[in-house]
């Protein structure tokens, strides 16, 4: 298995471009199985998760051709074989449940592994199969596996309210309902900004969605939807990943490109408040660290709340303030599994319930630490930024599947940083 190691202490200096969103692209793709006929998509990361989706798209019977250095994906769902999603590939990626919602709209029917993916908690999908259930579709288990049907051959339109804003859950009923017959009215939707993007499309796909971006949706239903071509806007978590990077170390002075900061405004109001510097320049985010840290608390909550996409990374940067600082988690139960790593590293963090408690120190030694998730694997490169030391970060599969390159745009911006291939556990 892959490994990155990181030598602390140069603060970071220069530009690095955004990706596209990851979490938008994903959706997206699922999408292309509305419509028959050729979609493109442009601005597309590279990165592992796509690959999965790719693969599952062709499994499906789609035409599916990734471009990676051009960022561009092509697909073509004019004749599917199957509308079943199989384990060995919806282990691999808990966004593939997306299918779920495109394949009963579209073919009335479709069987799908319960998903896998980072192991940050459970995660249900049982907003999904009751989102769909309210549309009229039949949902049995049936060993390990979600059966899905359209008794009629069409789900209908229908009111249906979340039990807690979900994004993947409010994605798939939003995709089933732009194919359903009358209209489908949503509550206590998800308000991220990749949900804004997938209504985007299913819009210039030709459906008919109002609402996104607050909680209420009402989507009226269409008979049939048309392909597209679309550029994935940037990617949030990734600006923010980095912003957090030229946080930890002092002196650094880094230009982000291709970000829209309004969909990170809890957390730039976190960084001013420890201390960092965040400024729009044009096109550009300039971030810069010329001071000590200072301690702040940050509770997680769905957007427009600070993301928990970002707890890890925020993490982080409260081991280099000067105090104490509380990061609550309240959206998975299971986020602090980077926390024994950092304590390996010489960090001072006490959980409690659903609360980290972070005493800042001052310093951190260079370690072999594992990753355990997407998030959690940049959480420690970025420790190994300004570590005393040499980092090694083992396990980096779980960051390919987020972060493109991220070795490589970290050593442009100056850190001592390089992927080792075949590192061991």
């Amino acid at each position: 298995m892959d490994a990155i190691r990181v030598r602390g202490g140069r603060p970071l200096k220069g530009e690095v471009k955004i990706s596209g969103a990851k979490n938008a692209a994903l959706p997206i793709l699922c999408a292309t199985l509305l419509a028959d006929g050729p979609t493109l998509l442009k601005n597309v990361p590279a990165l592992r998760d796509i690959d999965t989706t790719a693969a599952l798209l062709r499994f499906l019977g789609c035409d599916v051709v990734v471009d990676k250095e051009r960022h561009e994906v092509r697909v073509a769902a004019t004749r599917l074989g199957r509308v079943e999603a199989p384990y060995e590939l919806v282990k691999q990626m808990r966004a593939s449940v997306l299918v779920l919602g495109p394949l009963v709209a579209r073919h009335g029917r479709a069987k799908v592994s319960l998903p896998g993916g980072c192991a940050i908690g459970a995660r249900p999908i049982d907003q999904h199969l009751k989102g769909l259930e309210a549309m009229g579709a039949q949902i049995k288990l049936e060993r390990g596996y979600v059966v899905a049907e359209a008794p009629t051959g069409r789900l209908k339109g229908a009111d249906f309210v979340f039990d807690m804003p979900t994004v993947t859950g409010t994605e798939n009923i939003m995709m089933a309902a732009a194919l359903a017959k009358g209209r489908t009215t949503l509550w206590n939707c998800a308000r991220e900004p990749e949900v804004e993007e997938l209504a985007r499309i299913l819009n210039k796909m030709g459906a008919r969605v109002d609402g996104a971006g607050t909680d209420v949706m009402h989507i009226d239903g269409v008979e049939q939807l048309a392909p597209f071509e679309h550029s994935i806007i940037p990617d949030r978590i990734e600006a923010g990943t980095y912003m957090c990077a030229a946080a930890a170390v002092e002196g650094s002075d880094v230009r982000l490109s291709g970000v829209i900061l309004e969909d990170l405004e809890a957390l730039v109001m976190k960084l001013r408040q420890a201390g960092v510097t965040v400024d729009r320049e044009g096109e550009h985010v300039r971030v810069r660290r010329d001071g000590p840290i200072k301690p702040v608390n940050v509770t997680t909550a769905p957007h427009p709340g600070f993301p928990t996409d970002m707890q890890a990374q925020f993490l982080v940067l409260m081991t280099r303030a000067k105090g104490e600082s509380v990061m609550t988690e309240t959206i998975f139960e299971n986020r602090f599994m980077h926390v024994p790593e950092l304590t390996r590293m010489g960090a001072h963090v006490e959980i409690r319930g659903r609360s980290a408690i972070v005493q800042g120190v001052d310093r951190l030694d260079g370690a072999s630490v594992m990753a355990t998730d997407l998030r959690a694997s940049a959480s420690l490169v970025i420790a190994g930024l300004f570590a005393e030391g040499e980092t090694e970060v083992r396990r980096v599969y779980h960051l390919d599947r987020g972060y493109e390159h991220m070795e490589d745009k970290l050593r442009a911006m100056g850190a001592d940083c390089e992927r080792v291939k075949g590192a061991e556990g």
